[in-house]
């Protein structure tokens, strides 16, 4: 498998752990997130292959497109893990306009125009992984954040679709809660040790990447364990 693995929302727990695997399977990692500190910090986790760094705003078409032609740089990507993505758990009679527009940019916009860049380049045997929630196919939830994740799994299955007879396969993960510092500080004890490690997520994500994963794609994934 040549190319680059293209990682938003590197800058995340779950992303830092995604772009932690690649590396160390000796896979070169492009990693996009808002620039800054956070973002520069991932080359630390070139444990094997090299991980490049670009800031961007990925809820912005023509910033998403800029950031393509520097990913261009590296090389022809051989696959998108698309993690870039928000939350806000406002009910609905405390949902605003501006809430559920901020919800819908992150999680669903961010994922559209990167996976657009990426099917312009991927050829036969690319892999798409997008980011669901359990939240977005059944449940109680946030209004906004459900809502938009429910789009981004439609999206995956629509493309998928799309995408088949080039031999690009597109599926999406449907975590519950994972073991993040941030959600370690609202967790009870007892969710704290259900709730699923980023790294374990990875290493779904890098299987979903991999060429043993041919036959699967538009599927919803369950990542949530007991949690």
């Amino acid at each position: 498998m040549a190319g680059s693995v293209v990682v938003t929302g590197a800058a995340g727990a779950l992303g830092r752990a995604v772009v932690a695997e690649f590396s160390q399977r000796g896979e070169p990692v492009v990693a996009l997130d808002i620039a800054g500190d956070a973002l520069d910090s991932v080359t630390d986790l070139a444990t094997g292959a090299p991980v490049h760094p670009i800031g961007a705003d990925l809820a912005d078409r023509d910033a998403v497109a800029a950031a393509w032609q520097r990913v261009d740089e590296f090389g022809s990507p051989r696959a998108l893990v698309a993690l870039a993505g928000g939350f806000a758990g406002a009910k609905l009679a405390d949902l605003d306009e501006a809430g559920f527009e901020e919800m819908m940019q992150s999680n669903f916009s961010s994922t559209l125009w990167c996976c657009q860049a990426a099917a312009q380049r991927l050829t036969a045997g690319g892999s798409i992984v997008t980011m669901g929630a359990r939240t977005a196919v059944a449940g109680s939830g946030p209004v906004a954040h459900a809502t938009s994740k429910a789009a981004v799994v439609r999206l995956t299955e629509v493309l998928a679709e799309e995408l088949k007879r080039s031999g690009i396969r597109v599926n999406t993960l449907l975590p519950s809660v994972i073991d993040t510092p941030a959600n370690r500080t609202w967790m009870s004890e007892d969710l704290a040790e259900r709730a699923v490690p980023p790294e374990a997520i990875a290493r779904v994500i890098a299987f979903l990447c991999s060429d043993d994963a041919w036959l699967i794609s538009g599927a919803r994934i369950p990542v949530y364990g007991n949690a």
